[in-house]
């Protein structure tokens, strides 16, 4: 589900963050528990739970510009869910299979918001 493909569904696009992140926490709970596996994982699960949080907040915003500062951030923290998904990757302390499918989800993520973005403040800058 992109932008391009009609019209854009919000409840769709909320539920797909919401679903990513269950994953994310699936994926967290498997974590070694040990020292980095717990500072990575408080890592992840903060930034991922504010990509949906945020978003969400978004919705109720009293102003365009509001309403684009949440996406920012929802945004900002799909980019650092991606590098702490990465690192766990990397570093060995879960399998690809598991984690690639997860990076690949966020990072669509981020490009639907990334465009709202643009054409938000292409809308508002007129």
């Amino acid at each position: 589900m992109g932008l391009h493909e009609g019209k854009f569904d919000k409840v769709k696009f909320k539920k797909r963050i919401y679903a990513l992140v269950l994953n994310i926490i699936k994926l967290i709970d498997k974590l070694p528990k040990d020292n980095v596996g717990y500072r990575i994982g408080d890592q992840l699960l903060r930034s991922s739970t504010s990509v949906i949080a945020n978003y969400v907040e978004g919705q109720s915003s009293i102003s365009k510009k509001e309403f684009i500062s949440f996406l920012q951030i929802s945004l900002k923290s799909g980019n650092e869910s991606k590098l702490w998904l990465s690192l766990l990757k990397d570093s060995g302390r879960v399998q690809d299979k598991d984690v690639k499918i997860l990076i690949t989800e966020m990072d669509e993520i981020c490009k639907i918001l990334s465009q709202s973005l643009m054409t938000l403040k292409k809308s508002t800058s007129k």
